[in-house]
């Protein structure tokens, strides 16, 4: 007899995007494998999905499909095991002693949102994103169909300092996207991850999943200094032999 999960799993479609330039790596072309219909994407089959590779955009649930590109491997931190290095402990500390966090779900806050272009703007300028637009912005990051959790952290002084959005899964949490106060004093982005493993351990969670991790690009290099970790491999979860 089958679970409610995997009657709805038979129902989904899986679907080739045309070809687009890569956001990733310049001069290339990437295309997309998009799961539809999307409402029919429940917390459990989203579990399954993850599993697999796919990502979350919004009400979009995608995995790279390039032809002759295998560049973008899915990552996953096992938080049970992990360590933190000298400088993530010190961050650690330094931060948490900085600022607070608080969940709540995803909803629109022009606070929120004005954060998010400055950081557009520091980070990804040129980007071809159209940074300035509110809806733009609330279908990629507040439209949700599964479990997903919208953390605030602010300073002492009750500034909002960085954003991150999680989805929630029985097994850990998936880091949606994560933007924050380009001019705040350390690594805010690394701290995210940080305190998203220790929500992770604290609630006996074994996974989180960082997306993918592109050995040619220096922006997603910080993946792999959170071990261990694994990566998915011709379907398979594995440890990788070296540390890369």
């Amino acid at each position: 007899m089958s679970t409610p999960h995997e009657s709805v799993f038979r129902h989904l479609q899986f679907y080739t995007t045309a070809p687009y330039p890569c956001s990733y790596l310049p001069g290339r072309m990437a295309r997309s494998e998009v799961v539809a219909p999307a409402h029919l994407v429940n917390a459990g089959t989203y579990d399954r999905l993850i599993e697999q590779g796919f990502r979350r955009s919004g009400l979009f649930i995608y995995r790279p499909a390039c032809q002759t590109c295998q560049a973008c491997i899915p990552i996953r931190v096992d938080t049970r095991a992990f360590v933190r290095n000298r400088t993530q402990h010190k961050l650690w500390h330094h931060m948490n002693a900085q600022l607070q966090a608080r969940i709540s779900p995803p909803h629109w806050d022009e606070t929120h949102f004005r954060l998010y272009l400055g950081y557009q703007r520091a980070r990804h300028r040129g980007s071809g994103m159209d940074e300035d637009d509110p809806a733009q912005y609330t279908q990629f990051l507040l439209h949700s169909q599964v479990r997903s959790s919208l953390v605030e952290f602010h300073d002492h002084a009750g500034v909002l300092r960085m954003v991150a959005i999680i989805d929630r899964l029985d097994q850990g949490l998936s880091a949606v996207y994560t933007f924050y106060d380009p001019d705040y004093p350390g690594s805010l982005g690394t701290y995210a991850i940080l305190w998203q493993i220790e929500y992770c351990r604290q609630h006996r969670q074994p996974w989180l999943y960082l997306g993918y991790w592109i050995a040619e690009s220096r922006k997603m290099a910080y993946k792999t200094r959170f071990r261990p970790h694994q990566i998915l491999q011709d379907g398979h979860w594995i440890t990788p032999d070296t540390a890369f």
